[in-house]
């Protein structure tokens, strides 16, 4: 009797590649449908995701554009300001003081956010 190994090792291989990779939780690189890190943001269907984040001083922010349009990051206070960023671009920012950090997009009216800064 001849064994067929290799055709029943394939759809194995095949069934292990797609369970390992949709088991992966994709980060906020999906526009935030999973839940990112402190200090990540993503960008994504006009929207930041997390809307609202809280940080301790000192703590570095990064935002991803994971949507198809640019977008900026800019404070309501003007203390930061991303200029644009490209589709797949990204930017950080450091909160070295206590408070709150309204900001928005320059570009899409409605896309907003804000950082809290703990001690």
């Amino acid at each position: 009797m001849k064994k067929n190994f290799p055709v029943i090792l394939l759809p194995l291989m095949l069934c292990s590649f797609i369970l390992s990779y949709c088991g992966k939780s994709g980060g906020y690189s999906n526009g935030g449908s999973n839940n990112p890190p402190a200090g990540s943001i993503g960008m994504a269907g006009r929207s930041f995701s997390p809307g609202t984040q809280t940080v301790k001083a000192g703590s570095t922010v990064n935002w991803a554009n994971n949507d198809n349009v640019a977008h900026t990051v800019t404070a309501d206070d003007n203390s930061f300001d991303s200029g644009s960023i490209p589709a797949g671009g990204k930017y950080s920012h450091t909160f070295m003081t206590e408070g709150t950090f309204a900001y928005h997009c320059n570009f899409h009216g409605g896309m907003t956010g804000s950082i809290t800064v703990t001690p």
